[in-house]
Protein backbone atom coordinates (compact mmCIF):
# COMPACT_ATOMS: atom_id res chain seq x y z
CA UNK A 1 0.00 0.00 0.00
CA UNK A 2 1.36 3.43 -0.94
CA UNK A 3 1.76 5.83 2.00
CA UNK A 4 -0.27 9.03 1.72
CA UNK A 5 1.74 12.26 1.58
CA UNK A 6 1.52 14.50 4.66
CA UNK A 7 -0.95 17.39 4.60
CA UNK A 8 0.34 20.67 3.30
CA UNK A 9 1.79 22.88 6.05
CA UNK A 10 2.32 20.06 8.51
CA UNK A 11 5.95 19.65 9.59
CA UNK A 12 7.17 16.11 9.40
CA UNK A 13 9.78 15.22 12.05
CA UNK A 14 12.94 13.72 10.64
CA UNK A 15 13.29 9.99 11.08
CA UNK A 16 15.10 9.07 14.25
CA UNK A 17 18.13 6.87 13.76
CA UNK A 18 17.91 3.45 15.25
CA UNK A 19 19.60 3.17 18.60
CA UNK A 20 22.80 1.19 18.23
CA UNK A 21 22.62 -2.27 19.67
CA UNK A 22 25.87 -1.66 21.54
CA UNK A 23 24.31 1.28 23.45
CA UNK A 24 21.34 -0.83 24.53
CA UNK A 25 23.66 -3.60 25.57
CA UNK A 26 25.80 -1.19 27.62
CA UNK A 27 22.86 -0.37 29.95
CA UNK A 28 22.03 -3.97 30.73
CA UNK A 29 22.78 -5.19 34.24
CA UNK A 30 25.20 -8.00 33.62
CA UNK A 31 26.62 -10.05 36.52
CA UNK A 32 29.96 -8.31 36.08
CA UNK A 33 28.36 -4.85 36.26
CA UNK A 34 26.34 -5.83 39.33
CA UNK A 35 29.51 -7.06 41.00
CA UNK A 36 31.29 -3.81 40.14
CA UNK A 37 28.46 -1.76 41.65
CA UNK A 38 28.53 -3.92 44.78
CA UNK A 39 32.28 -3.35 45.18
CA UNK A 40 31.87 0.41 44.70
CA UNK A 41 29.04 0.58 47.26
CA UNK A 42 31.12 -1.42 49.73
CA UNK A 43 34.13 0.84 49.20
CA UNK A 44 31.95 3.94 49.71
CA UNK A 45 30.49 2.45 52.90
CA UNK A 46 33.97 1.77 54.26
CA UNK A 47 35.00 5.36 53.53
CA UNK A 48 31.90 6.92 55.08
CA UNK A 49 31.71 4.66 58.15
CA UNK A 50 34.20 6.72 60.25
CA UNK A 51 32.41 9.95 59.32
CA UNK A 52 29.04 8.44 60.23
CA UNK A 53 30.39 7.23 63.57
CA UNK A 54 31.84 10.67 64.24
CA UNK A 55 28.50 12.37 63.59
CA UNK A 56 26.37 10.05 65.72
CA UNK A 57 28.92 10.14 68.54
CA UNK A 58 28.45 13.90 68.86
CA UNK A 59 24.70 13.39 69.32
CA UNK A 60 24.99 10.82 72.11
CA UNK A 61 24.91 11.45 75.83
CA UNK A 62 28.05 10.52 77.82
CA UNK A 63 26.27 7.49 79.26
CA UNK A 64 25.22 6.21 75.86
CA UNK A 65 28.66 6.92 74.39
CA UNK A 66 30.27 4.60 76.94
CA UNK A 67 27.66 1.86 76.65
CA UNK A 68 28.72 -1.66 75.64
CA UNK A 69 27.82 -2.88 73.07
CA UNK A 70 27.86 0.47 71.24
CA UNK A 71 24.71 1.81 69.64
CA UNK A 72 24.61 2.68 65.95
CA UNK A 73 21.81 5.22 66.38
CA UNK A 74 21.58 7.78 69.21
CA UNK A 75 18.76 6.86 71.55
CA UNK A 76 18.42 10.40 72.92
CA UNK A 77 19.95 12.82 70.44
CA UNK A 78 21.32 15.96 72.06
CA UNK A 79 23.46 18.93 71.00
CA UNK A 80 25.00 19.48 74.43
CA UNK A 81 28.43 18.35 73.18
CA UNK A 82 28.57 21.22 70.69
CA UNK A 83 27.63 23.74 73.37
CA UNK A 84 30.37 22.38 75.63
CA UNK A 85 32.96 22.72 72.86
CA UNK A 86 32.34 26.46 72.54
CA UNK A 87 32.16 27.09 76.31
CA UNK A 88 35.05 25.03 77.70
CA UNK A 89 37.64 26.26 75.15
CA UNK A 90 37.72 29.38 72.90
CA UNK A 91 36.69 27.36 69.86
CA UNK A 92 34.93 30.21 68.08
CA UNK A 93 37.99 32.46 68.32
CA UNK A 94 40.21 29.63 67.11
CA UNK A 95 38.03 29.11 64.04
CA UNK A 96 38.35 32.80 63.17
CA UNK A 97 42.13 32.54 63.61
CA UNK A 98 42.24 29.57 61.24
CA UNK A 99 40.07 31.39 58.71
CA UNK A 100 42.44 34.38 58.81
CA UNK A 101 45.63 32.33 58.53
CA UNK A 102 44.28 29.95 55.89
CA UNK A 103 42.67 32.71 53.83
CA UNK A 104 45.73 34.95 53.69
CA UNK A 105 48.15 32.09 52.96
CA UNK A 106 45.92 30.52 50.31
CA UNK A 107 45.34 33.84 48.53
CA UNK A 108 49.06 34.63 48.60
CA UNK A 109 49.93 31.20 47.21
CA UNK A 110 47.43 31.61 44.37
CA UNK A 111 48.84 35.00 43.39
CA UNK A 112 52.55 34.16 43.71
CA UNK A 113 52.17 30.75 42.06
CA UNK A 114 50.32 32.21 39.09
CA UNK A 115 52.91 34.95 38.60
CA UNK A 116 55.90 32.64 39.00
CA UNK A 117 54.31 29.93 36.86
CA UNK A 118 53.69 32.46 34.08
CA UNK A 119 57.32 33.58 34.16
CA UNK A 120 58.71 30.03 34.14
CA UNK A 121 56.33 28.91 31.38
CA UNK A 122 56.38 31.84 28.93
CA UNK A 123 59.66 33.69 29.46
CA UNK A 124 63.08 32.72 28.16
CA UNK A 125 66.05 33.86 30.26
CA UNK A 126 69.40 32.52 31.38
CA UNK A 127 69.16 30.10 34.28
CA UNK A 128 65.40 29.67 34.02
CA UNK A 129 65.44 25.87 34.20
CA UNK A 130 68.06 25.83 36.96
CA UNK A 131 66.00 28.21 39.11
CA UNK A 132 62.82 26.25 38.44
CA UNK A 133 64.33 22.93 39.46
CA UNK A 134 65.89 24.55 42.53
CA UNK A 135 62.39 25.62 43.55
CA UNK A 136 61.07 22.13 42.90
CA UNK A 137 63.88 20.63 44.98
CA UNK A 138 62.53 22.40 48.07
CA UNK A 139 59.43 20.17 47.86
CA UNK A 140 61.57 17.19 48.89
CA UNK A 141 62.73 18.76 52.16
CA UNK A 142 60.78 17.37 55.13
CA UNK A 143 59.16 20.18 57.16
CA UNK A 144 60.90 19.01 60.33
CA UNK A 145 64.29 19.87 58.76
CA UNK A 146 63.36 23.50 58.10
CA UNK A 147 61.51 23.98 61.40
CA UNK A 148 64.46 25.17 63.48
CA UNK A 149 65.95 27.54 60.84
CA UNK A 150 62.50 29.03 60.20
CA UNK A 151 61.92 29.51 63.91
CA UNK A 152 65.22 31.36 64.38
CA UNK A 153 64.60 33.48 61.27
CA UNK A 154 61.09 34.51 62.28
CA UNK A 155 62.14 35.12 65.89
CA UNK A 156 65.03 37.33 64.78
CA UNK A 157 62.52 39.44 62.85
CA UNK A 158 60.48 39.98 66.01
CA UNK A 159 57.46 38.06 64.69
CA UNK A 160 57.19 35.42 67.39
CA UNK A 161 53.70 34.88 68.79
CA UNK A 162 52.07 36.84 65.96
CA UNK A 163 49.80 36.12 63.02
CA UNK A 164 52.47 37.43 60.65
CA UNK A 165 54.99 34.97 62.06
CA UNK A 166 52.61 32.07 61.45
CA UNK A 167 51.82 33.12 57.88
CA UNK A 168 55.19 34.40 56.63
CA UNK A 169 56.85 31.03 55.78
CA UNK A 170 53.74 29.83 53.92
CA UNK A 171 53.02 32.75 51.61
CA UNK A 172 54.79 30.99 48.71
CA UNK A 173 54.50 27.33 47.81
CA UNK A 174 56.76 25.33 45.48
CA UNK A 175 54.03 22.87 44.54
CA UNK A 176 51.76 25.75 43.55
CA UNK A 177 54.46 27.17 41.27
CA UNK A 178 54.97 23.76 39.66
CA UNK A 179 51.23 23.22 39.15
CA UNK A 180 50.63 26.65 37.62
CA UNK A 181 53.67 26.36 35.40
CA UNK A 182 52.37 23.08 33.97
CA UNK A 183 48.95 24.57 33.20
CA UNK A 184 50.23 27.87 31.81
CA UNK A 185 52.63 26.02 29.51
CA UNK A 186 49.56 24.68 27.68
CA UNK A 187 48.19 28.17 27.01
CA UNK A 188 48.83 28.94 23.29
CA UNK A 189 51.59 31.46 22.74
CA UNK A 190 49.51 32.99 19.93
CA UNK A 191 47.02 34.38 22.44
CA UNK A 192 49.78 36.09 24.42
CA UNK A 193 51.47 37.41 21.27
CA UNK A 194 48.17 38.82 20.00
CA UNK A 195 47.61 40.62 23.30
CA UNK A 196 51.12 42.08 23.15
CA UNK A 197 50.53 43.30 19.61
CA UNK A 198 47.37 45.04 20.84
CA UNK A 199 49.48 46.89 23.38
CA UNK A 200 48.50 45.00 26.53
CA UNK A 201 51.00 45.06 29.38
CA UNK A 202 52.28 41.85 30.94
CA UNK A 203 50.16 42.16 34.11
CA UNK A 204 47.09 42.79 31.95
CA UNK A 205 47.88 39.75 29.80
CA UNK A 206 48.23 37.62 32.91
CA UNK A 207 44.96 38.85 34.42
CA UNK A 208 42.77 39.15 31.32
CA UNK A 209 44.14 36.45 29.00
CA UNK A 210 45.92 33.75 30.98
CA UNK A 211 44.09 33.71 34.33
CA UNK A 212 40.60 32.96 32.89
CA UNK A 213 42.02 29.78 31.34
CA UNK A 214 43.37 28.52 34.67
CA UNK A 215 40.15 27.82 36.51
CA UNK A 216 40.80 24.07 37.05
CA UNK A 217 44.35 24.78 38.23
CA UNK A 218 43.24 27.59 40.55
CA UNK A 219 40.52 25.46 42.15
CA UNK A 220 42.87 22.50 42.51
CA UNK A 221 45.55 24.60 44.16
CA UNK A 222 42.96 26.31 46.36
CA UNK A 223 41.70 22.97 47.71
CA UNK A 224 45.22 21.75 48.43
CA UNK A 225 46.27 24.95 50.19
CA UNK A 226 43.09 25.31 52.25
CA UNK A 227 43.31 21.73 53.51
CA UNK A 228 47.04 21.99 54.24
CA UNK A 229 47.02 25.34 56.02
CA UNK A 230 43.85 24.61 57.94
CA UNK A 231 45.37 21.41 59.34
CA UNK A 232 48.88 22.78 59.83
CA UNK A 233 49.84 21.93 63.41
CA UNK A 234 53.60 21.85 63.96
CA UNK A 235 54.54 25.37 62.87
CA UNK A 236 51.78 27.24 64.79
CA UNK A 237 52.62 25.16 67.85
CA UNK A 238 56.28 26.23 67.56
CA UNK A 239 55.81 29.96 66.98
CA UNK A 240 52.70 30.83 69.00
CA UNK A 241 52.48 31.17 72.77
CA UNK A 242 49.19 33.03 73.27
CA UNK A 243 46.13 30.79 73.30
CA UNK A 244 44.06 33.66 71.94
CA UNK A 245 45.97 33.33 68.64
CA UNK A 246 45.78 29.53 68.38
CA UNK A 247 44.27 28.09 65.21
CA UNK A 248 41.56 25.50 65.55
CA UNK A 249 43.90 22.50 65.37
CA UNK A 250 45.83 23.68 68.43
CA UNK A 251 42.63 24.34 70.36
CA UNK A 252 41.37 20.93 69.34
CA UNK A 253 44.49 19.40 70.89
CA UNK A 254 43.37 20.85 74.23
CA UNK A 255 40.15 18.89 73.96
CA UNK A 256 42.14 15.71 73.39
CA UNK A 257 43.33 15.94 77.00
CA UNK A 258 39.78 15.07 78.02
CA UNK A 259 39.74 11.75 76.16
CA UNK A 260 40.49 9.79 79.33
CA UNK A 261 37.14 10.89 80.69
CA UNK A 262 34.12 9.09 79.24
CA UNK A 263 32.02 12.16 79.95
CA UNK A 264 34.05 14.25 77.49
CA UNK A 265 34.60 11.87 74.61
CA UNK A 266 31.47 13.06 72.82
CA UNK A 267 32.75 16.63 73.27
CA UNK A 268 36.04 15.68 71.60
CA UNK A 269 34.08 14.14 68.74
CA UNK A 270 32.02 17.32 68.38
CA UNK A 271 35.16 19.45 68.29
CA UNK A 272 36.73 17.22 65.65
CA UNK A 273 33.62 17.42 63.49
CA UNK A 274 33.37 21.22 63.75
CA UNK A 275 37.07 21.59 62.97
CA UNK A 276 36.83 19.39 59.86
CA UNK A 277 33.64 20.88 58.42
CA UNK A 278 35.22 23.90 56.64
CA UNK A 279 37.68 21.79 54.63
CA UNK A 280 34.93 19.29 53.83
CA UNK A 281 32.66 22.06 52.56
CA UNK A 282 35.44 23.55 50.43
CA UNK A 283 36.13 20.19 48.83
CA UNK A 284 32.46 19.46 48.14
CA UNK A 285 31.93 22.87 46.53
CA UNK A 286 35.02 22.51 44.36
CA UNK A 287 34.84 18.77 43.74
CA UNK A 288 33.85 18.89 40.07
CA UNK A 289 36.48 21.40 38.99
CA UNK A 290 39.03 19.83 41.35
CA UNK A 291 38.73 16.41 39.69
CA UNK A 292 39.02 18.09 36.28
CA UNK A 293 42.19 19.86 37.38
CA UNK A 294 43.73 16.66 38.72
CA UNK A 295 42.89 14.85 35.48
CA UNK A 296 44.49 17.59 33.38
CA UNK A 297 47.65 17.70 35.49
CA UNK A 298 48.98 14.54 33.84
CA UNK A 299 47.89 15.47 30.30
CA UNK A 300 50.33 17.48 28.24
Amino acid sequence: MTALPPPVGVAVPPPQPARPRADRRAHRLTPGRVGLYAVLVLAAAVQFAPLYWLVISTLKTPQEFGSIPPTWFPQQATLDAYATVFTDVPFGRSILNSVLITGVCSLSVLVTSTMAGYVFAKYRFAGRDAIFWAVIATMFLPPIITLVPLYHLVSSMGLSDSYAGVMLPWLVNAFGIFLMRQFIADVPDELIDAARIDGASEPRILVRVVAPLLRPAVVTLLVFTVVYYWNNFLWPLSILQSEAKYPVVLTLSRLLSYTMSVGYQNVVMAGALVASLPTLVVFLLAQRVFVQGIARTGVK
